[in-house]
């Protein structure tokens, strides 16, 4: 398959980038009207070159005005080669320095010196340019790489250059992809006929006619009408192509540059993000904390703050992990590259690569945290993995978060939780959404669960088990029922507990009475035997045997966990046989009878008093035996 390659044009204004350009291609990518009446590039040019050997090339003029630097920032972006260029009769000068300085920050590898109007210099000065150019490129990705004088007037050298540059692209390394289709909006316009264009470098992910597309973090969602590429129109664009698309009934005014494409519920937006930071050398003085700047991802600029974690000022040449704190929402993948302007006077001043594209808030000097993006940096995947689901404990991740989160290939990213999982590395506890969390903090919340319950029996000894609902409670910060029902179905098949139907024990819990309370316990229930349906109130019956009111209490809950005695309401309590009884008679009727009569069901009970029999039919209904139709109870069918 062909590779797909984007070369960009740096380089201070007026060296002669768009002239190379046009000269080149015959593409004139000097588009608006003030960029020709004032002879530079505000915008982003794009222009295709056709190499000898049929490799197509996608070009990018960035512009080289300092007021312009932005959109030389967002060209930049999904960049494989670049040409600086520099003017013979001026040499080396501010913005070389500041494009060079944001290339090296956008980690790009690739590219050649182009030494423009050669035309308009003696050989002297030639010599002292190449000279110039020797020590400026000493220590940057240019340095041994090719130097190429040309002329775009005479076309001198350009033979030479497109040899020289088809000789670098055979050599490019395969750039890593990642699936996530992604393409930064540099341009939004309208045609006639067509409705809104949107272009950018597709940096990543591939596109189809007819799929659905969100602007982020618009979240606008439309459908691919058309795509061109590098002029062309196709089916699919691929990543590294310059790429055009054209929406269904998408305003032009609804997406803006700095906005990125991606497939729907994918990308992760986010006010804070987290990120290895070169602080450059050319900066005079240190940087300090919450230092007002400008954050640069794609093609967007941000305003934010540079929050410093481990430190309290950043000196020039120091690297560091660091937090910014953005004023707009930013969506980034780990990995990415960015870049930072100073707030005023506007000049770069350092960059690097997303550790943590989600971030939250982190206290000052965390060494935890501090020591988690440190090893970010290594990109082990098991520990990227780990550390993204430790941050959010019980919530876990989604494998679609985890895409965005840790930058790793989809098929590399399955094996490696399928081997995690086996391991018990990481927990899976939603299957449909494929949702994870860290092991460890599984373990912590199995420990925490147990505790509660060994608590629980302590404190409650003659109770059979806790209420499932009630020990919820106990977390009501986990909103996940499903994390729950995990945790309890790993407990139960690690024997650590029991359910019963809504009662949850640990599994070494048994009832243990001492021997004044089976004495207790044999009293209450003959009491409740003898009486049948008309039982005394059970402070009556404490009063009567001299009953210590909370030790009768725990040995009547008991009774009622296992089973023996009733609880109709308020004080009331019926034996357990008695009731069953009773219910087998009321369901013979109604099974016969299409309906009872409160004086039937009294009839039923042989006569009990009114006290009694309410309680009595309203116990029916509350177990959904019956169900009240005026003044009658009919059986509740059950569907």
């Amino acid at each position: 398959m062909e590779k797909n390659i984007i070369l960009g044009t740096a380089g201070h204004i007026d060296h002669g980038k768009t002239s190379l350009v046009k000269a080149l291609t015959g593409i004139e990518t000097d588009r608006l009207k003030e960029e020709k009446e004032r002879g530079i590039t505000i915008e982003l040019g794009f222009a295709l070159l056709d190499l000898p050997n049929g490799q197509h090339i996608g070009i990018v003029d960035m512009p080289g005005h300092e007021k312009f630097v932005k959109n030389m920032v967002a060209g930049s972006s999904g960049i494989d080669v670049v040409v600086m260029v520099i003017a013979a009769d001026e040499g080396v000068m501010p913005q070389t320095r500041e494009h060079m300085e944001i290339c090296n920050l956008m980690g790009i590898r690739h590219g050649m010196v182009a030494l423009t109007k050669i035309d308009m210099v003696d050989q002297d000065l030639l010599e002292l340019a190449l000279d110039d150019i020797n020590d400026f490129v000493q220590g940057t990705f240019l340095e041994d790489k090719p130097v190429i004088p040309v002329s775009s007037v005479t076309n001198e050298g350009l033979d030479q250059f497109v040899k020289t540059l088809e000789t670098i692209c055979s050599k490019l390394p395969e750039r890593k992809f990642s699936s996530i289709f992604r393409l930064p909006v540099d341009r939004v316009f309208s045609m006639k006929g067509f409705g809104t264009v949107i272009t950018g470098t597709l940096t990543s992910g591939s596109i189809n006619v007819g799929n659905e597309i969100m602007v982020y973090p618009r979240q606008i969602v439309s459908k691919v009408r058309g795509i061109q590429v590098h002029g062309s129109g196709v089916e699919k664009a691929g990543p590294g192509t310059r790429t055009a698309i054209n929406f269904q009934g998408l305003d032009k005014e609804s997406v803006n540059r700095g906005d990125i494409l991606s497939t729907p519920d994918t990308l992760i937006e986010s006010y804070m993000v987290d990120a290895h930071f070169l602080y450059l050398k050319s900066n005079a003085k240190p940087a300090k904390n919450r230092t007002r700047i400008r954050f640069h991802s794609g093609t967007s600029e941000i305003l934010g703050y540079l929050i410093l974690l481990d430190r309290e000022e950043l000196l020039p040449g120091d690297e560091a992990c660091v937090q910014f704190r953005l004023e707009s929402p930013v969506c980034c993948i780990k990995d990415d590259r960015y870049v930072v302007r100073s707030y005023s006077p506007i000049k770069t001043i350092g960059g690097g690569d997303i550790l943590n594209p989600a971030s939250q808030k982190h206290k000052l000097f965390d060494k935890t945290v501090i020591q988690g993006l440190e090893n970010l940096i290594l990109n082990d995947n098991e520990q990227i993995i780990l550390f993204f689901l430790s941050l959010k404990g019980y919530r876990g991740l989604s494998f679609s978060q985890l895409r965005v989160m840790t930058n790793i290939p989809d098929k590399k990213l399955t094996a490696d939780l399928q081997k995690m999982l086996a391991m018990q590395m990481v927990i899976q506890t939603d299957k449909e959404n494929q949702k994870f969390v860290n092991g460890t903090v599984f373990d912590d919340f199995k420990e925490k669960l147990v505790q509660k319950l060994a608590d629980y029996h302590a404190k409650n000894p003659l109770k059979e088990g806790m209420p499932t609902q009630e020990l919820k409670s106990k977390f009501q910060y986990i909103d996940d029922a499903k994390f729950f029902n995990i945790l309890f179905t790993k407990l139960s098949r690690e024997n650590l507990i029991i359910l019963d139907k809504n009662i949850v024990k640990l599994s070494g819990h048994k009832v243990a009475l001492q021997v004044d309370q089976h004495e207790i316990k044999e009293k209450i229930k003959k009491i409740y035997q003898a009486s049948g349906l008309t039982p005394p109130f059970f402070r009556t019956i404490c009063q009567d045997l001299d009953l210590d009111k909370n030790n009768a209490i725990a040995v009547l809950h008991m009774l009622i966990d296992e089973k023996s005695i009733i609880k109709t309401k308020d004080d009331l309590y019926f034996d357990a046989k008695k009731i069953d009884g009773l219910q087998q008679k009321l369901t013979a009727f109604l099974k016969e009878n299409e309906s009872i009569t409160t004086p039937d069901f009294k009839g039923m009970t042989g006569g009990v008093s009114r006290k009694f029999v309410i309680p009595l039919i309203e116990y029916f209904d509350s177990i959904n035996l019956t169900i009240r139709v005026g003044d009658t109870r009919q059986l509740r069918r059950k569907t």
